[in-house]
């Protein structure tokens, strides 16, 4: 039996493509003191501000491991904050601070310029953001999450 081609396969593709935009929103996050994730966390609460910690892990699939210190570090950096959940007192609500929403205009606007540097086809993108979207929806159905 042959080993399979790295090359061919799909979740090198994928992986290695996260890596890239990754890398690439560095030099746009970094001013901001921001990683990627943390990015994520911030791009959520500005679509919608003012949700239950469990309701922005699913809006991020980020599991709860992994979304609570993202949390605790955007606190700590006086971007958001964790309140109790005046619904249920057992629950912590993730509410933007005005520092939160102050980077949102300068960071997208970073964005910009960096999506026009590099010159990408915009309809390209969309398409495969589809596909993925697509992709990740048949695996979850497929895994029941």
């Amino acid at each position: 039996m042959s080993t399979p081609s790295l090359d061919n396969q799909l979740c090198f593709a994928l992986y290695s493509a996260s890596n890239a935009v990754i890398r690439l929103y560095r030099p746009v996050l970094e001013p901001f003191d921001l990683t990627y994730p943390q990015f994520l966390v911030m791009l959520a609460l500005w679509q919608q501000d003012g949700v239950p910690l469990k309701t922005l892990s699913q809006r991020t699939r980020l599991d709860p491991g992994t979304i609570t210190p993202i949390v605790k570090r955007l606190e700590s950096k006086a971007l958001l904050e964790r309140r109790v959940d005046p619904e249920d007192v057992r629950a912590k609500q993730v509410v933007l601070t005005e520092a939160g929403k102050a980077i949102r205009a300068p960071l997208f606007a970073a964005k910009e310029r960096l999506y026009g540097e590099y010159d990408l086809d915009k309809a390209a993108l969309e398409q495969l953001r589809v596909q993925c979207t697509a992709l990740l929806d048949n695996i979850n159905d497929r895994l029941g999450k």
